[in-house]
């Protein structure tokens, strides 16, 4: 058997209340994608923040290539040779790719304090050669797509000669092409010895592309397993410490007949053109295509973040003006961002003012001051209705689980009184365990009467959570399923075709 590059045992480590690692261990060999897996708060990212510098252990011993290392920053991972491309991409929009690539290792011109552009878009040019990459090193970053962005990442990484790579949910915001061509750049790396860490929530890909899988639970190792022997079930089990039952959800078979929101001829530019629609009351309307297909755009546009050039907005059959978020908020619509952290959330305040942020005129008194035991007992309500996991009101947000988060945001839409919900990606980055009390969540709230929209990229969810399904190519609604006709090649065949198909 092959030295092994990483070698990590006994790695506990704390913060202030919580206990984050507990005796960890974690191994890698050259030449081997090793897949990390555990539900949100399991501690994946603090374990391998541990081995790139980024948190200094409180125990435990790290060898690398057999010898016992100090890793005391992330610089000192680097010079070993240990890289880590973090979920949230880490690059500059306004330099240029090869300026982000050797960022503070720039080659000087004849004055030292210029920079020498020629040699330093060369070398760029000649690393994403070694990778079949085609990127124009001279391009702004800003002016790619995510995926160019991540391959930024990656080439920014091998740069440093590394021999360990790890990647933190690298296809969470891809399209199953984009997914693809990462693959094809990991198991190139694998060839070339690297030693490559994967963490995923999407555990079909980890059947693709890693040679074995480790699983955590609470902070804890559970156990590590070839991948070729192990099912995904048995991952999940490990992973939840329980079974995750995947069954199909308990709808009404036909929603109510009330229309409750209706769009018609909505456009805006190429983005939108000439969508109609009609939702009704306990609903869930599934809306399906590849990436820039137009679904966010829509959904936007009904709730007045983004501007429409033409069309109605109808709620209960009465047309009705939504320019702003505010005016939707009024008319009982709520809007769950596929970005939650940046645009549902305020990640510096506690959960209470998160939960009520949409409705604060409500808790008002007579004079204008907010009546901090209104806030305070809707809160409470909210927490307990949806079994929020957080020690206290008073829990910073940004502190809580991806799924937590989640269901703050869904909180604060229900403390506000809304009826419609649009829910954009609802359970993008967030773990098995996590992604089953979402969807009982969604069929609750189906259950209760109220209407959502669900846009997601991933079919199984689409056709496990829909009574209907709309997909759309291009700006435009190109097809439409009942739940019963539905299937994941009938979408695939909507989502790429340019013109709508007229049912007869």
């Amino acid at each position: 058997m092959a030295e092994l590059l990483v070698e990590m045992t006994g790695i506990s480590k704390s913060f202030p209340g919580v206990h984050a690692l507990d005796d960890c261990r974690f191994e890698l060999r050259p030449g081997e994608v090793h897949a990390l897996v555990g539900e949100n708060g399991a501690g994946k990212s603090t374990l391998m923040k541990v081995l790139a510098g980024i948190y200094r252990r409180d125990a435990g011993t790290i060898r690398f290539k057999g010898r016992e290392v100090e890793i005391a920053s992330p610089r000192a991972a680097q010079d070993l040779g240990i890289s880590i491309i973090h979920q949230e991409l880490n690059l500059m929009g306004h330099l240029t790719v090869a300026q982000n690539i050797f960022i503070g290792r720039e080659p000087r011109g004849a004055a030292p304090f210029l920079l020498d552009e020629k040699t330093l878009n060369a070398k760029a040019r000649e690393l994403f050669e070694t990778l079949h990459l085609k990127l124009d090193p001279r391009a702004r970053v800003s002016s790619l797509a995510v995926a160019q962005q991540q391959m930024v990442e990656i080439a920014k990484a091998l740069s440093f000669s590394s021999v360990v790579l790890i990647m933190d949910e690298p296809t969470a915001a891809l399209t199953d092409t984009e997914i693809d061509e990462l693959f094809r750049i990991i198991r190139q790396l694998r060839e070339r010895g690297t030693g490559i860490v994967h963490i995923s929530h999407r555990l079909q890909e980890l059947k693709q592309i890693s040679d074995r899988v480790t699983v955590m639970r609470d902070g804890g190792y559970i156990d590590t397993v070839q991948t070729a022997e192990a099912s995904i079930q048995s991952i999940i089990s490990k992973m939840v410490g329980r079974t995750i039952f995947e069954a199909t959800p308990e709808l009404p078979e036909h929603p109510n007949s009330e229309v409750v929101l209706e769009v018609r001829n909505l456009n805006h530019g190429r983005v939108i053109r000439d969508v109609s629609f009609q939702l009704h009351r306990g609903e869930i309307l599934g809306m399906s295509g590849l990436i820039g297909a137009g679904r966010t755009e829509v959904a936007r546009a009904v709730f007045g973040a983004d501007p429409h050039d033409s069309g109605e907005i109808l709620i209960h059959g009465k047309p009705v003006a939504i320019r702003t978020p505010a005016n939707a908020v009024a008319h009982g619509i709520g809007y769950l961002s596929e970005d939650r952290r940046r645009y549902g959330l305020a990640l510096i305040m506690d959960v209470e003012a998160n939960v009520v942020l949409a409705s604060l005129r409500k808790f008002a008194g007579r004079l204008g001051q907010i009546r901090f035991d209104r806030t305070k007992a809707a809160a409470q309500e909210q927490v307990k209705g949806l079994a929020i996991k957080t020690p206290s009101l008073a829990q910073r947000v940004r502190n809580l689980s991806g799924g937590t988060q989640q269901k703050v945001v869904v909180a604060k839409w229900l403390a506000a009184d809304t009826e419609i919900l649009i829910f954009d990606e609802p359970t993008r980055g967030i773990d098995v365990g996590a992604k089953s009390e979402i969807y009982r969540l969604l069929n609750d709230l189906a259950q209760q009467g109220r209407s959502i929209i669900m846009i997601s990229s991933e079919l199984p969810e689409i056709l496990r959570m829909s009574h209907r399904i709309l997909v759309m190519c291009e700006g435009r609604i190109t097809g439409e399923l009942s739940a019963a006709e539905a299937t994941q090649e009938k979408i695939m065949t909507f989502a790429t075709q340019r013109e709508a198909v007229v049912a007869a």
